[in-house]
């Protein structure tokens, strides 16, 4: 069985800097995700992330023992910010507390995007292994922002975009609130993550690299 890491550093279309990417990538947009997810829930009332010390850059405060071991083992894994939605103010700020952390991710996939872009036509010039060190960078920080905001916006539990739905559609709550819910939210999440996340990565890509084209179109 070959492992994730290894096969990206050793790959001849890949190599160190696309895996070593990757793992920052991954890390760090899962704890700028969690982040917004606690600064939203702290602007609706909600002082949770606050009083059990959340709010930090540390990335073992936010990915559990777990997910580091699925991170360590299939490349991509998940993040945690406890709130309490009792304490919300408005009608729908547990939809805008949980489409934080996609919008967060949408930030970061325009921001490495229009960079990319940048790099590619005012950069051009610079020469390896700097500048093409710095355009795989960008590049995978696009792809892996693009999929966290398609990713979390499938309305399946865990996923945020299941708390979203929740929040405006109450027969939609109610299906994840009978006895064998978490039962058929586990096996729904684990369909996704090992199936259908190999066929939204391709499209992914895809409309990763139609975005960068885009901005560049528009800086030249």
């Amino acid at each position: 069985m070959n492992w994730w890491f290894s096969d990206y550093y050793n790959h001849p279309n890949f190599g160190p800097v696309f895996a070593i990417s990757w793992v920052v990538w991954v890390v760090v947009s899962i704890v700028l995700h969690e982040l917004g997810h606690g600064y939203t829930a702290i602007r609706c009332g909600d002082d949770t992330p606050l009083a059990l010390r959340r709010m930090t850059l540390n990335p073992f405060v936010h990915i559990p023992p777990m997910a580091w071991l699925m991170f360590a083992v299939f490349g991509f894994t998940w993040g945690l910010m406890p709130v309490s939605p009792s304490n919300f103010r408005g009608r729908y700020d547990d939809a805008k507390v949980s489409a934080a952390g996609p919008a967060v991710n949408f930030g970061l996939f325009i921001l490495c995007a229009f960079g990319s872009a940048l790099w590619m036509v005012f950069a051009s010039g610079v020469a390896d292994p700097v500048g093409g060190n710095v355009r795989v960078f960008l590049l995978v920080g696009t792809f892996i922002n693009l999929m966290g905001v398609v990713f979390n916006l499938i309305p399946v539990p865990p996923l945020d975009g299941s708390s979203i739905l929740s929040n405006f559609s109450p027969a939609y709550r109610r299906i994840w609130e009978g006895p064998n819910a978490q039962v058929v939210g586990l096996i729904a999440f684990a369909l996704l993550f090992f199936v259908v996340g190999k066929k939204i990565w391709g499209p992914v890509i895809e409309g990763a690299i139609w975005t960068i084209a885009q901005f560049v179109r528009i800086l030249t």
